[in-house]
């Protein structure tokens, strides 16, 4: 009872019924349905490199994950919105990239299978982001520094075999705008922006200057 306390001066659940949250996962379902295949049908030759390199990075399924997560009733039903979120989403893109351009990736969906495994826990602790207090502030210090780091890390994205130099002021351009969608609908405070971009900031430098993702992921991400 007393981290249930702590928790709920954080943020409160809000009571939704069963139905509601039966049709939120529906919703959500639909969603990664359609982004899977979407994902894998920009993924050929012909189509904008844009959309291929946007969707086949981290950022872009943090960013939604997070407003899935934010916007659900209870952390419990974030956890799960989120897991079936990338349960569909994936199951789509690899499904049609197996059965239908018979191939099979086999470190790519160990990668992003282990990042749906682990999605629900990063989905139940970040629905209290838009909470009250400085731990709601940390929370949502995450989702930032991820990506203002991979954002920053694109100025090398394409070297040095790649010839879409034109694409990395885009792309910085569009992790910009996802970082301020964040910062502004997410805190139920604005004052909390002062506290929330000076430690992603700062955080997103260890991140960058040590080379933290590329330890992590192993030139992984980037390979939906």
């Amino acid at each position: 009872m007393g981290i249930h306390n702590k928790l709920n001066q954080i943020r409160v659940e809000k009571q939704s019924a069963t139905k509601q949250n039966v049709l939120s996962i529906v919703i959500v379902i639909t969603i990664g349905i359609v982004l899977g295949l979407a994902a894998k049908l920009v993924d050929t030759q012909g189509i904008n490199p844009i959309f291929d390199d946007i969707g086949g990075r981290l950022g872009i399924w943090i960013f939604v994950a997070t407003l899935i997560s934010v916007f659900s009733y209870s952390p419990k039903l974030a956890a799960a919105k989120v897991l079936f979120f990338f349960l569909s989403l994936l199951t789509v893109y690899y499904v049609y990239t197996v059965f239908f351009l018979h191939f099979f990736p086999m470190r790519e969906i160990v990668f992003w299978g282990i990042c749906a495994v682990v999605s629900p826990v990063c989905a139940y602790v970040m629905w209290y982001a838009r909470g009250n207090g400085w731990v709601s502030s940390l929370v949502l210090c995450t989702p930032i520094t991820a990506l203002l780091s991979e954002g920053y890390q694109l100025r090398d994205a394409y070297l040095p075999d790649h010839t879409h130099y034109y694409l990395i002021p885009i792309l910085m351009g569009i992790y910009l705008i996802m970082i301020i969608v964040l910062l502004f609908i997410v805190p139920t405070s604005r004052l909390k922006f002062l506290i929330i971009l000076p430690i992603s900031l700062i955080l997103s430098f260890i991140i960058i200057y040590f080379n933290i993702l590329g330890r992590l992921f192993g030139g992984l991400n980037g390979v939906l």
